[in-house]
């Protein structure tokens, strides 16, 4: 045995030491990027294999890691995102939005996310609802997405079937547009869109790129259901391109710090608010 196990009769020393080798793990996946052995973990720490098969189990029930044969993948694929896609504001309220919305999908759905860290959290949380996870008929979700971190991410998922549409990929949000995209897209249907956008008023949604509201407005037509997942901070707002109207959008989740006024003025317009 060696010195970082410990026999059963030390509870308290052996807790300690699996929560300071959980870490470890954690940290030794990140470095290798995003994948790792049960030998790696095993070579790394100095424990034994069945040491490790144990500590990643337990990292799989946490939702922390997904477990795949003879190892582990990282849940959440960490990219380092360009300017615009990196996280603003307060982390957990764009967590709240996106446990909030991941909480409205039926399993057996078929999912609609385009690009933006709001839908890439809710893509995570989708991912994470066990009873997904645990489903027997299978996919327990089919997600379909133009944004490439998205798909990397639920592609390793067993229980997640993962269609990308094609196109050609923007260097500055990660997601795919154009006519190839466009020919797919229409050919498909979803029972949910969750759509992250950059500005929602009562006139309509909008992103700053023209491209990537053409491809959004497309994916908007072919959803029977369209959630928009938004910060307060995007509401009132006006952007560059116009994705649809808000009579298209049959719900937001938002945070509870949105405006009064402007939260009644989306609900004139037929726009249920939830408030996470």
């Amino acid at each position: 045995m060696t010195s970082t196990e410990t026999t059963p009769g030390a509870a308290a020393g052996g807790m300690a030491d699996r929560s300071r080798r959980l870490q470890a793990l954690l940290e030794i996946l990140a470095a290798r990027g995003g994948r790792l052995s049960v030998a790696e973990g095993a070579a790394a720490l100095q424990v034994s294999e069945a040491t490790v098969r144990r500590d990643f189990t337990a990292l799989a029930e946490q939702q922390l890691v997904t477990r795949t044969h003879g190892g582990i993948v990282a849940s959440s694929v960490a990219y380092d995102l360009p300017v615009r896609y990196r996280h603003r504001g307060d982390r957990s309220t764009k967590e709240r939005i996106a446990a909030t919305a991941a909480g409205l999908v039926e399993p057996g759905s078929v999912v609609g996310l385009n690009g933006g860290t709001t839908t890439s959290a809710t893509a995570r949380h989708l991912a994470a609802r066990p009873e997904l996870a645990q489903a027997t008929n299978r996919p327990a979700l089919t997600v379909v997405t133009n944004a490439l971190n998205i798909a990397t991410e639920m592609v390793l998922r067993p229980s997640v079937r993962t269609v990308i549409l094609g196109g050609v990929a923007l260097p500055q949000s990660y997601e795919l547009t154009g006519p190839l995209t466009s020919m797919v897209m229409r050919s498909l249907w979803l029972d949910v869109l969750f759509l992250g956008v950059d500005g929602f008023s009562a006139d309509g949604t909008s992103c700053h790129d023209e491209s990537e509201a053409g491809i959004d407005a497309l994916m908007v037509s072919r959803a029977r259901q369209v959630v928009v997942v938004a910060g307060s901070e995007k509401l009132g707002r006006h952007s560059f391109a116009k994705i649809c109207d808000a009579s298209a959008v049959h719900t937001l989740v938002t945070d509870d710090a949105a405006d009064e006024r402007i939260v009644a003025d989306l609900r004139t317009a037929g726009v249920t608010v939830l408030l996470a």
